[in-house]
C-alpha cells in the first residue's frame, strides 16, 4: 500500500499521478475550455480538488501519512500532472462547437 511520507518522491508522485479526483476535474475543465490559458486554472482547481480528496482519505485513515511535509509535493505534482490532463481534455476530448474565435 502506498504511504504518504514526508520525503518519498515516488509514493508524492504516484498519489498525485493516479488521484481519481484531479484527473476528473482536469479533464472535464480542460473540455469545458474554449481558450489554452483557462488550462492553468484548471490545473489548479484539479489540484485543488484533489488535496482536498487526499486530506479526506488521510483523516479517514485509509490512506497512512507519515511526518508532514508531502502534501505540499502532492499539491504540486497534481497541479503539474492537471496541466497535461487538462491540455489531453483540450486537444482530445472537446466538443467541435467549442472553439475559440
Amino acid at each position: 500500500m502506498i504511504e504518504l511520507q514526508p520525503f518519498d518522491p515516488l509514493s508524492v508522485i504516484l498519489i498525485a499521478m493516479l488521484n481519481p479526483v484531479a484527473i476528473g476535474v482536469a479533464v472535464l475543465m480542460g473540455r469545458a475550455s474554449n481558450q489554452w490559458q483557462k488550462l492553468i486554472v484548471a490545473a489548479f482547481a484539479s489540484a485543488c480538488a484533489g488535496s482536498i480528496m487526499v486530506w479526506l482519505v488521510t483523516f479517514l485513515e485509509l490512506l497512512p501519512a507519515k511526518g508532514i511535509g508531502g502534501e505540499a509535493g502532492v499539491f504540486v505534482a497534481q497541479f503539474l500532472f492537471g496541466l497535461i490532463w487538462a491540455w489531453i481534455g483540450y486537444k482530445w476530448l472537446r466538443n467541435p462547437d467549442n472553439r475559440a474565435s
